[in-house]
């Protein structure tokens, strides 16, 4: 299983059931290593449902984030509407995967890519934010000769944002050119607020928030004006995994999935990161810890590194790196140390990753500090989205915080 760099070493090959069905302690396993912690992953899948449930919204959560089916399948079972991608082939692997209903979080635009997902309209929706972007999506599904409407959602962005029409009016236009396209079906409104803001400041809450009321100006104006179909869902979905008790709060009050007030509307979070969470960005930003929001997330993604050299009575290097370890919203934290000489992992205070190179990670530690070469490291990961594309596979402990992780399983991936 060389193909595999988290698999065990010079053993016979293994197919990844064969592996899952006999559990090995993390000793057996090579560094660096990134593990995903069975006892975190169903705690965060509980929790976010059960806090969707409450907060009145359903949950399509974004896939990019770990691209992994048995995960996927997960969150599925746990309740969730469908899957969001953001790529057209990433709607590809899902199709591919049984997902039975997917958003595209992204506007479509390349023909050749309109052409091979035009069979699958009945199981799919797209953003548009551009009347060019409409025809480019008609005209594709009229090559293609499409007989199901593709669902569109107006995407609506804001100033300085990512994509997004800019401004409810431009916004309204181009649900004029969606509802006037015989292929397309205008199915709602779609928005990505965490372009907007990047912190939980009163400034970044205050522009999130007004950026949600506009979504919900838009929705009206939409069917105010008689652009929506007189049949079918309509759907709003913004929030990320930063922001979404304000997603909650300001669109829940128009979910109505039933049609009990007049046209069904449901509410779709897209949250992604919630399912393993994280020791840095996430764990700072999410509502569960800045907002009181019910019991909160757990990080079940973690790095092992082990102890290269401590040239200097202050610095440690491990041999895990860019190529292993995400690093774009916070360098990994220094959280425990595990004895070549056996033992459980200890807490390791006044330690720190001070850099990162393609291999080695720098850790200052106090001179005193009781640590060797041979050691293992265990480190928090921030920001799980550049994490899991750098693994084909991790293995899953049955709790990364445990004395002695038994490896219970193996979680593979696909990035292409």
């Amino acid at each position: 299983m060389a193909e595999y760099k988290a698999m065990p070493l010079g053993e016979p090959p293994l197919t990844v059931d064969a592996l899952a069905a006999e559990p090995r302690t993390l000793a057996d396993f090579p560094t660096p290593l990134v593990t995903l912690s069975e006892k975190a992953l169903a705690h965060n899948l509980r929790t976010m449902s059960a806090w969707c449930a409450s907060a009145g919204v359903g949950l399509a959560p974004h896939g990019k984030t770990t691209m992994s089916m048995t995960l996927w399948q997960r969150q599925l079972d746990a309740g969730a509407w469908g899957i969001t991608v953001a790529t057209p082939w990433q709607a590809t692997v899902a199709l591919d995967w049984g997902v039975p209903r997917i958003l595209l979080a992204n506007e479509l635009v390349q023909p050749a890519a309109i052409r091979a997902l035009a069979p699958h309209a009945a199981r799919l929706t797209v953003w548009a934010d551009s009347i060019r972007a409409v025809e480019l999506l008609a005209d594709g599904l009229s090559d293609a000769g499409a007989t199901v409407p593709l669902a569109v959602l107006v995407e609506l962005g804001g100033a300085g944002g990512r994509t997004g029409a800019r401004g409810v009016p431009a916004a309204l236009e181009v649900a004029r050119a969606i509802a006037s396209a015989p292929a397309l079906r205008l199915a709602g409104v779609g928005g990505y607020e965490g372009a907007l803001a990047h912190d939980a400041s009163t400034a970044s809450l205050e522009r999130v928030r007004a950026y949600l009321a506009e979504m919900v100006r838009l929705h009206r104006e939409l069917d105010a004006q008689g652009l929506y179909p007189a049949e079918g869902e309509v759907l709003l979905t913004a929030g990320g995994s930063a922001y979404f008790d304000d997603v909650a709060a300001i669109l829940a009050p128009l979910r109505d999935p039933e049609g009990a007030r007049g046209r069904p509307v449901d509410v779709l979070l897209r949250s992604g990161a919630y399912i393993t969470h994280d020791d840095g960005f996430y764990r700072g930003i999410t509502p569960f810890s800045r907002g009181g929001s019910g019991e909160g997330l757990r990080a079940a993604i973690h790095g092992w590194a082990t102890v290269l050299s401590r040239p200097e009575p202050e610095l440690v290097l491990v041999d895990a790196g860019k190529r292993d370890l995400p690093y774009d919203e916070g360098l990994p934290e220094v959280q425990a140390v595990r004895s070549l000489r056996g033992g459980p992992a200890m807490p390791f205070a006044g330690a720190a990753v001070t850099g990162i190179n393609d291999q080695h990670a720098f850790i200052r530690v106090p001179a005193d500090a009781v640590i060797e070469v041979g050691d293992v490291v265990r480190l928090g990961l921030s920001h799980p989205c550049t994490a899991f594309d750098k693994w084909r596979a991790l293995p899953l402990v049955d709790d990364a915080l445990a004395d002695d992780p038994r490896v219970i399983g193996v979680i593979e991936t696909c990035f292409g």
